[in-house]
């Protein structure tokens, strides 16, 4: 894989703690209300503009700066207005972000974080189809993937495995993904968000550490 530029690769432990950590410690360097934005603002604001740990944690800030600057992209993304993205690595990877992670943000704790990840999942295979990994950083592939993580497929989990021991990075935190996976079918913490019922061996699981993502 051609790398553009030089990344610090992140081991999934560390994932695992941004995720937990205190939204209070951080901030976006810039709140600018705006309209719709260019595949180049996307990725400029999520790899220059946050700092990694941004990207993981909850943060009313970072939700609220999303939400002023791409909530009209995000509605165009999931729309299927923005195709004409997909013709090259950088807008197919901005859309996925789109859809994946800012959906997460936008939507935080309802059913509309996750109802963009099957359309995020399937731009994904596109994009690997086409080669694009071989045009973006490590650090901008990671991301490329992370569809395959939030998927509740366990085929998908398998392809997941394949792809993130390619890149060299994140697969132990994909390996606990895969193993709930195994488990229960299904991500157990989205099921009082989802409405699904939970059973007793999910309960149980779910009082315990890394149970939810």
């Amino acid at each position: 894989m051609m790398i553009l530029k030089p990344t610090v690769l992140r081991a999934a432990p560390l994932l695992s703690r941004m995720m937990m950590m205190s939204s209070s410690s951080f901030s976006t360097r810039n709140d600018t209300i705006i309209g719709s934005s260019s595949a180049d603002e996307v990725l400029k604001f999520w790899f220059e503009d946050l700092s990694p740990q941004q990207w993981f944690i909850q943060s009313d800030q970072v939700d609220t700066t999303i939400r002023n600057k791409f909530l009209d992209t995000h509605n165009k993304a999931a729309a299927g207005e923005l195709d004409n993205w997909r013709k090259d690595a950088r807008g197919s990877l901005a859309e996925i972000i789109i859809l994946d992670q800012f959906s997460r943000n936008l939507y935080r704790n309802t059913p509309q974080a996750f109802a963009q990840d099957g359309m995020a999942l399937v731009l994904a295979q596109e994009a690997i189809g086409k080669g694009f990994e071989d045009d973006l950083s490590t650090e901008q592939v990671q991301f490329l993937y992370l569809p395959f993580m939030h998927s509740e497929s366990l085929v998908i989990h398998e392809r997941a495995v394949e792809l993130y021991t390619a890149l060299g990075m994140n697969l132990e935190f994909e390996m606990k993904h895969k193993a709930i996976i195994e488990r229960f079918g299904r991500y157990p913490h989205r099921n009082a968000i989802l409405e699904r019922e939970s059973t007793p061996e999910e309960i149980e699981f779910l009082k315990g550490p890394d149970s939810s993502f």
